[in-house]
């Protein structure tokens, strides 16, 4: 860890760590009263990565959390009482009582796009995002998270590749926690560091310590920034642990003792709280009134969040299709002049030149080969005269087509 951030970054950012893990606790308790009627699934040992990057966004770029990222919530300004009552599908939550999970975003005022249960599926929907920033002028840069096990599934390289080719202002947070699941990641993947799969799409990647949120933070801004300056899009592989199980109902137990008591002795906010301290950047007393502020708030929220009705029967069959004015109203934010995007000025060549193919190039005559691509790499392709092979009786001319390969391919591929 460096001191590179102002005092009141580092404070922040240790503030929303502990405001995460107390939510996270919170939670837990409302479980055990039967008060949460979904799903519960805990960060626990992961808040420095969804703090630390969150924390690298400007007010204005949109994020996509997963259900771990609380705390990229937290950060955006989401308030604790909307996942209370989120999760306990209250009346008055953002979904109205609709959901039990984390399914819920802010599209207005805060860019958060709800989380999409299928994973890898947010990660093309925020290359889309960045691409309608760009095109509406708004400098923006977007941002999702994406675990392990997530990491191969067919989107994921879907939208990394669509992303990579349309050269969108995308930073990707790959959790490397270890397990999908109940499956090592060593099971899943025959690769050491997930940041390689950023190579096949031809993309800036980065590993970082997860478990320290000063480098989070530091290498997510730098890919932040590098994006927004049209970079592309950059996979970022944050190295931590899942302490707990999947959700409330997983034990755990397939996890080894010793992975457990490594990553307990690793945990991030011990180690921060280790940091700050001796860069006298925090005592006991600003510990103490941390501590404090996050107590007085929780019981603020939770109560609020436990005073809110459930959400009357009659209601359940509404708000669940947009129809009339029961839809929300998107209209685009021009920050650039339109007509740098409408005819005539946006009006371009319908021609699609490729740098080294389809130069068509022939140098001996009718009969010679045409030649496609570079020097290294040539393929050649018997003349025809002007007929397509095959078709109307025509037959090639020029060379003899050799056999190439066991398919049987015709032509003569030179390396």
């Amino acid at each position: 860890m460096k001191k590179e951030l102002t005092r009141q970054q580092y404070l922040d950012l240790y503030y929303y760590m502990r405001l995460n893990r107390a939510v996270e606790d919170t939670m837990v308790k409302l479980f055990r009263q039967n008060k949460i009627v979904g799903g519960l699934y805990s960060s626990l040992g992961q808040e420095a990565i969804s703090v630390g990057s969150a924390y690298a966004l400007e007010k204005k770029d949109w994020l996509a959390p997963m259900i771990r990222n609380i705390g990229a919530l937290l950060v955006k300004g989401v308030p604790p009482r909307d996942v209370f009552m989120q999760h306990m599908a209250k009346y008055d939550s953002p979904t109205k009582g609709k959901d039990g999970t984390s399914h819920f975003g802010d599209l207005e005022n805060l860019h958060i796009v709800s989380p999409i249960s299928m994973l890898g599926d947010l990660i093309p929907v925020m290359a889309g995002v960045a691409m309608a920033g760009r095109y509406l002028g708004q400098k923006i840069v977007t941002m999702t998270w994406i675990g392990d096990g997530g990491s191969s599934t067919g989107v994921f390289h879907e939208g990394l590749n669509f992303a990579a080719t349309q050269k969108a202002p995308f930073v990707l947070i790959l959790e490397n926690n270890l397990w999908a699941y109940s499956t090592p990641v060593k099971r899943q993947v025959p690769i050491e560091n997930l940041a390689d799969r950023a190579k096949a799409y031809g993309i800036s990647s980065y590993i970082v310590d997860g478990n320290d949120v000063v480098a989070v933070y530091c290498t997510t801004k730098e890919a932040v920034e590098r994006a927004r300056a049209g970079e592309g899009p950059i996979l970022i592989e944050a190295k931590s642990f899942r302490r707990l199980g999947h959700a409330q109902h997983d034990p755990a137990e397939y996890v080894p003792k010793e992975m457990r008591a490594y990553w307990e002795g690793r945990d991030p906010i011990e180690l921060y709280e280790k940091f700050l301290m001796g860069e006298k950047l925090l005592d006991a007393k600003g510990k103490k009134a941390v501590e404090e502020k996050i107590n007085t708030l929780l019981d603020r929220e939770r109560e609020f969040a436990e005073n809110s009705p459930m959400p009357p029967p009659e209601f359940a069959s509404t708000g669940v299709y947009c129809t009339g004015d029961d839809c929300h109203k998107i209209q685009p934010r021009w920050e650039r002049p339109i007509a740098e995007v409408t005819p005539p000025k946006s009006s371009v060549k319908a021609v699609w030149t490729v740098e080294g193919f389809g130069s068509g190039k022939s140098s001996g005559g009718a009969n010679a080969p045409i030649h496609f691509g570079d020097t290294k790499n040539t393929i050649e392709i018997p003349a025809s005269n002007g007929k397509v092979p095959g078709k109307n009786g025509a037959k090639p001319r020029g060379k003899k087509p050799v056999k190439v390969g066991a398919a049987g391919t015709t032509g003569k591929v030179k390396r």
